[in-house]
């Protein structure tokens, strides 16, 4: 599969309180107010933030992505606000081996309330059953509990320790690494399905 047949027009996709959707100008303001934050800025690959030239300069960076059909995040916007709270994506694929990373950034007010699980379950279940993905893995900071959370909480195991993976301001990081296979996600489908009833 090519990375154009997904990307040509990013789809948008609906979970019970979030709608994934492109991200767009207008998000700018909503954007800043997460991305200049030093705390949530603590545990991406990016600086925080300073401005909203800052905001509106990776925005169009964004819109660029889009327009060139490559690998670009979805805004993760709240239904009951309407507010754009934080993006998600596949920050790697590689169709070749069927596999791919994803990545995501959530407003600190947000933490803690299972959204960045949810809109991770669906992006996981738009890679299984859309882009022929049989691996689906994340990395994170060592110290960055929350989003070795939500790895697990999306069904992903522990595969370990990546020692000084990534050089990522201004020093070597180590990175912890979780995978989902496709066949640990049809189990864990059927699974829910079976509860379900």
């Amino acid at each position: 599969m090519e990375i154009e047949t997904v990307y040509a027009d990013l789809p948008k996709l609906e979970t019970e309180r979030l709608i994934l959707r492109k991200v767009t100008m207008n998000d700018a303001e909503d954007m800043f107010a997460y991305g200049s934050d030093e705390e949530v800025a603590r545990y991406v690959t990016w600086d925080k933030h300073n401005t909203i030239e800052d905001t509106r300069s990776f925005i169009d960076f964004v819109l660029g992505k889009y327009e060139n059909k490559q690998l670009a995040p979805w805004a993760i916007e709240s239904k009951e606000t309407g507010r754009m709270i934080g993006t998600i994506d596949f920050v790697s694929w590689q169709p070749r081996h069927n596999s791919a990373e994803i990545g995501y950034v959530i407003a600190r007010d947000q933490w803690g309330k299972g959204i960045t699980t949810e809109a991770a379950s669906e992006l996981i279940k738009f890679g299984f059953e859309h882009m022929e993905l049989v691996r689906i893995q994340a990395r994170c900071f060592i110290e960055n509990i929350g989003s070795a959370r939500v790895m697990e909480k999306v069904g992903m195991s522990f595969e370990g320790v990546n020692r000084k993976a990534a050089f990522i301001k201004g020093k070597h990081r180590d990175l912890k690494i979780y995978a989902i296979l496709k066949e640990d996600f049809a189990y864990l489908q059927k699974k829910h399905m079976e509860e379900a009833v």
